[in-house]
């Protein structure tokens, strides 16, 4: 725990020491936000850290190649994520922001200073990895 409240005080630090940069047109959540994503990926960077999610439940995914077929597939935690860890880090970025996060494409669009519809096509490209993974995996 001193380690996540050691990397909570230095994003406070910068933020504050980054106030002046901040453009008022901005949205400060997001602006915030991106510098503590920076930060916590600079330092898994620096230290090699590798990280896994943990869940306790199954997840159920809808077959994306037909929104309204009913076939759904069981797929196991460990299986999703080993399938998000291999990602290429853009995807693996994309999926965290908008499956685990839960931001939109605007707020995504923001934090990575893409647009709405990069957002939008990576995502649907990562999700099609994600699926060839697991599938290849499972």
């Amino acid at each position: 725990m001193p380690e996540a409240e050691d990397m909570l005080q230095e994003t406070f630090v910068k933020i504050f020491s980054n106030l002046k940069k901040f453009d008022t047109k901005s949205n400060f959540y997001t602006w915030a936000n991106r510098i503590a994503i920076n930060n916590c990926i600079n330092h898994q960077n620096k230290k090699g850290i590798d990280y896994t999610m943990d869940y306790e439940h199954e997840i159920v995914m809808k077959k994306a190649d037909d929104e309204y077929s009913e076939e759904e597939i069981e797929l196991s935690v460990e299986s999703i994520n080993k399938g998000i860890l291999n990602l290429p880090n853009g995807y693996r970025e994309i999926i965290s922001l908008y499956l685990l996060e839960g931001y939109d494409h605007n707020e995504i669009g923001e934090i990575l200073g893409i647009s709405v519809s990069t957002s939008k096509s990576q995502y649907a490209r990562a999700k099609k990895k994600l699926r060839e993974l697991i599938s290849s995996n499972g």
